[in-house]
């Protein structure tokens, strides 16, 4: 698999793209962050849970092996900070496999089965894609919360990630690979 595939260059903008959103989102209090609000998963903290979550799910999948998960939520949201500093790493661990896998890793097929119930079959591209389009999904719920509570944030839009920080991260690539 070339160092600059879709595959990398996608999950390298999701690790920027949740970092931007999460900086932007420390600046509330974890009053703030935790609050109840009109939202599928009722705060700013529980929606980057939700993603964390489904993240874990993945994560296991993708491994073998379990997961504690029974739903895509956890009956109880984990502190703000917490969800940031371990979404964040997962992040990074879904960019190193993009990084590491071959063009047959990333098409072998997982089974699984559905928190929901039902069997799941996915390739390990898939998967990873998934990854990408589930959290810029709720990046845009956290962005109309966030919105609506006056916050000044910095973009976290795939066109700004190309422009401003692909060329020189993929340079860095392009450098280690030699």
């Amino acid at each position: 698999m070339p160092d600059l595939s879709l595959v990398h260059r996608m999950t390298a903008y999701t690790a920027w793209a949740d970092d931007v959103m999460l900086r932007n989102a420390e600046q509330l209090s974890e009053a703030e962050l935790s609050a109840p609000r009109d939202a599928l998963f009722r705060s700013i903290t529980g929606t980057f849970d939700h993603t964390l979550v489904v993240a874990e799910i993945f994560k296991a999948h993708i491994e073998g092996k379990s997961h504690p998960h029974t739903a895509r939520h956890r009956d109880t949201v984990l502190p703000f900070d917490a969800v940031a500093g371990r979404l964040r790493a997962m992040n990074d661990h879904y960019v190193a496999l993009a990084r590491r896998w071959t063009e047959t890793k990333l098409a072998e097929v997982i089974s699984f089965e559905f928190v929901g119930g039902g069997e799941g079959r996915m390739s390990r591209e898939d998967i990873l894609l998934h990854f990408v389009n589930h959290a810029t999904y709720h990046r845009g719920f956290v962005s109309t919360l966030l919105f609506q509570l006056k916050t000044k944030g910095a973009a976290s839009d795939l066109t700004v990630f190309l422009r401003d920080i692909w060329p020189e991260m993929s340079s860095r690539i392009g450098e280690a690979a030699q």
